[in-house]
């Protein structure tokens, strides 16, 4: 997806996108003993099979290299992308 605004949203624990149809797509996550657990990508009906959930857990993912934290995925989404894009095991704790 191009031109997707994500952001942080600290105080929910989770990641989000805007849509320019005024839905939100997350993806939730919690911490524990210094790891982040990426608990569960939610995908507005509209916008599934679009790519986006690819680019909001590609921002994450890439998030979490860049701050050097470790993950740890319950998300089904998150894992089916995490073995289609191995790239990223060096993250996962």
């Amino acid at each position: 997806m191009e031109n997707i605004s994500i952001t942080n949203n600290k105080r929910a624990y989770q990641y989000e996108a805007s849509l320019p149809d005024g839905t939100t797509a997350t993806l939730t996550y919690r911490w524990l003993k210094g790891d982040m657990l990426l608990m569960q990508t939610t995908i507005p009906p509209a916008a599934r099979d679009t790519g986006l959930s690819d680019a909001l857990i590609t921002h994450v993912l890439n998030h979490a290299r860049t701050h050097n934290l470790r993950i740890r995925v319950y998300c089904p989404l998150v894992t089916a992308f995490m073995k289609e894009n191995d790239t990223y095991k060096d993250i996962l704790a």
